[in-house]
């Protein structure tokens, strides 16, 4: 030890703190003997006027040599457990553990895997864990920060001292130290000095399990053992589940302004589990999916500006707490999905940007490093670290949250390396093209692993005609389980926003999807992102009257009801809420007492009931032998008509939708079997709101070839209505 050592020491900026404090043995010169120790025991205590090694039943005095808050203690023989005892400038009097005495604690092992890239438990290794070190409880805290002189850890424990804890480095650029007596609780960072840029900076803990509540950026320890599951029968049976034939109605959530509680503050996760759990069984969802719950410090990204990975937003509650919010859906039988954001990061300065005074998460270039729609930085997907990084984090929520599903946000910009960029501003590929080969590579890894989860799915949002996205890796697909249909949302909601006098000018639109339908695992997707930014509500988007807007809202979603893919539908949709949705408010439940709001959302749950009672609605939904059209030819009147089937085939649902407010009557639509076909669902019902044009009798087969099939039906078409029937055989 020199006097240099100390210096850096107390200046906070020794880069091998263990190399000085805690025990350690005096060397002596070879072949003569000293007057010195054999062992000293060293501690820097900011704030402290007096010091003791408590060893045994000796209370050792540390003396102050240099004037600074450092002591030395001499030592006859190895300490081995220990304490020290200090007395503060007011005269408090502390005692305390030496975390200076403890070894390392991860293993070379672990620390090789996450240098390669594989470790898929890293969660397990980095951030802070509690656990019981020599019969000591404290928590470990690890960070990687490779290009870092010195990296210290601070918190409450430490009044915010930056020099006080200053930690161990290991291979692999990873620091850690062990600090007995924290508990459950405690905020802290690490700030890291960049050997680099000596540039020097307090970052939040990308691996926390807990935050403060936002605005506030610091990490918080916390303990996620001990919880007791109460979801067994869900996630067995979820582990058999074929997700591709089974009804998925999902009700996408931001739970910021899903409902306030009566007093205008946010609902709990407890709360949650209790009002919107019951809603989504009520309403017949079998899936809730949720904006991002990462922690996010600015509402206005809804969530998509994540900062701590691993921590379920402090807005509504602890990590316990929004696992019981995940209990609770699965025993109600509500399947949930989480929206996940590998894509990009936020440039927040507690947050993973320059995190050790260098481009260690993103890219340097900011041709590949920036994302320029959003302003936010691009993961550096080739790098192991930062793959692992993702990867196990997504099977962090997958495994220890019973996540059942991961919708993967932006994959579009995470497959081009010119998105959103103009020539010049992005660099080609290997090979001279401008696909990002390190992150279809990340991609395809993420979903092999994530599928090895029991009943785990991936989902897409990719709106570009990428090739594979849902099909398996070994068929050199990207490994989706399905993917959203962003062009039909697109080309439905430009077809009813035209008035129906000039729908049959833009017939395609309605009719086009069922070209690529399944060509990918598709989710036909409304959700937040149209009804925002000046966009409208799904109501608002409808033209005509009020009565017109609403019938228009519910012929909408009876076709996407019945046409191949799974559903998805934002939050108040289902209320007719004519305002476009607000982060900031909450959805305006007071709406159902009006008729026609109270109709559309009693249709919504009827609607969900129906579409999960009929195999043929979902069984086939990616094949084409699931759907056949019977007509879509009759562009004057705005008319389609096609079949649904079930695996057994012979199971089928003839629906016939009208886009124009016109009655079409004694219309004749082509069947394939003699039977009598009876209504099952119109939604111009009057329950829904609608003018009640039913076809309560059904109507019977007549021979005479129709649309290319030996029988046909007459029927009553409703106006802007959709009407499905089923073939009732004789016995």
């Amino acid at each position: 030890m020199t006097d240099a050592d100390i210096e850096a020491i107390v200046l906070g900026r020794h880069g091998d703190a263990f190399g000085v404090l805690g025990p350690h043995q005096i060397e002596t010169t070879a072949g003569k003997k000293t007057d010195l120790a054999h062992w000293e025991v060293r501690a820097f205590l900011p704030g402290a006027e007096a010091a003791a090694v408590l060893t045994g039943d000796d209370r050792i005095p540390m003396s102050n040599p240099v004037r600074h808050e450092f002591f030395v203690a001499p030592l006859d023989a190895a300490p081995g457990d220990y304490r020290i005892a200090y007395r503060t400038a007011s005269g408090e009097e502390i005692e305390i553990e030496d975390p200076y005495r403890f070894p390392p604690l991860l293993t070379s092992f672990d620390l090789h895997l996450h240098g390669e890239g594989n470790n898929f438990e890293s969660w397990r290794m980095l951030g802070a864990h509690l656990m019981t070190v020599e019969g000591i409880p404290g928590y470990r805290f690890s960070v990687w920060a490779p290009n870092a002189a010195v990296v210290s850890l601070v918190g409450d424990f430490t009044n915010w001292d930056v020099r006080r804890y200053p930690m161990r480095l290991r291979e692999g650029g990873v620091w850690e130290i062990f600090i007995p007596q924290i508990r459950p609780g405690a905020r802290y960072k690490f700030n890291i000095r960049s050997r680099i840029t000596q540039h020097e900076q307090l970052k939040a803990d990308p691996y926390a399990f807990a935050t403060e509540v936002p605005p506030a950026t610091a990490s918080v320890t916390a303990d996620l053992s001990g919880y007791k599951w109460g979801d067994d029968a869900w996630m067995e049976a979820r582990a058999g589940f074929e997700w591709q034939k089974q009804p998925m109605s999902i009700y996408e959530v931001h739970l910021e302004s899903w409902m306030h509680n009566e007093d205008g503050r946010l609902l709990t996760y407890l709360e949650l589990a209790d009002r919107l759990v019951e809603y989504a069984q009520r309403m017949g969802f079998t899936h809730l999916e949720l904006l991002p719950i990462m922690e996010y410090p600015y509402s206005g990204s809804w969530g998509y500006q994540v900062t701590g990975y691993y921590a379920p937003t402090s807005r509504f509650g602890s990590p316990q707490e929004f696992r019981q919010f995940v209990d609770a859906c699965h025993r109600r039988n509500i399947g949930i999905i989480v929206d996940w954001v590998p894509g990009h990061f936020p440039r927040d300065a507690h947050g993973l940007r320059l995190f050790d005074g260098t481009a260690l998460y993103e890219h340097a270039d900011p041709r590949k490093g920036e994302q320029p729609d959003w302003g936010t930085l691009v993961f550096n997907y080739g790098r192991n670290e930062v793959r692992g990084f993702l990867i196990a984090n997504a099977l962090f929520w997958l495994r220890e949250y019973h996540i059942d599903g991961l919708r993967v946000d932006a994959v579009a910009s995470m497959l081009y390396l010119d998105y959103s960029r103009k020539a010049g501003e992005w660099i080609p590929n290997q090979y001279g093209g401008n696909h990002n080969l390190e992150a279809i590579a990340f991609l395809k890894r993420f979903n092999e692993l994530a599928h090895e989860v029991p009943g785990a799915m991936t989902i897409a949002e990719e709106s570009t005609s990428f090739a594979g996205v849902s099909k398996p890796v070994y068929l050199n697909g990207l490994g989706f389980t399905m993917k959203w249909n962003m062009g039909w949302m697109h080309d439905m909601l430009h077809y009813f926003k035209e008035d129906p006098i000039h729908r049959k000018y833009n017939h395609n639109d309605i009719t086009f999807s069922l070209l690529y339908a399944f060509s990918e695992n598709f989710v036909l997707p409304i959700s937040h992102d149209e009804v925002v930014h000046g966009k409208g509500s799904l109501i608002g988007k409808m033209p005509g009257d009020e009565w017109r807007k609403f019938a228009n809202v519910r012929a909408f979603l009876g076709y996407m009801f019945t046409h191949p893919g799974k559903k998805l539908l934002f939050m108040g949709c289902e209320l007719g809420q004519y305002e476009e949705w607000d982060y900031k408010g909450s959805l305006r439940w007071s709406l159902l007492q009006y008729p026609l709001h109270n109709g559309l959302h009693t249709m919504v749950r009827e609607l969900n009931a129906f579409y999960r009672a009929e195999r043929a609605l979902y069984e086939v939904e990616f094949h084409y032998a699931g759907f056949e059209w019977v007509d879509f030819r009759d562009v004057e009147n705005s008319i389609i008509s096609f079949l649904r089937r079930a695996e057994d085939s012979r199971d089928f649902l003839l629906i016939v939708c009208n886009f124009t407010p016109i009655v079409r009557y004694d219309y004749e639509i082509g069947v394939p079997e003699n039977a009598h076909y009876q209504e099952v669902f119109n939604t111009d019902s009057e329950r829904f709101g609608g003018s009640n044009v039913l076809n309560d009798k059904g109507s019977r087969a007549i021979e005479g070839n129709r649309h290319g099939r030996p029988y046909h039906i007459k029927i009553v078409l409703p106006p802007l209505g959709v009407s499905v029937f089923r073939a009732i055989r004789d016995s």
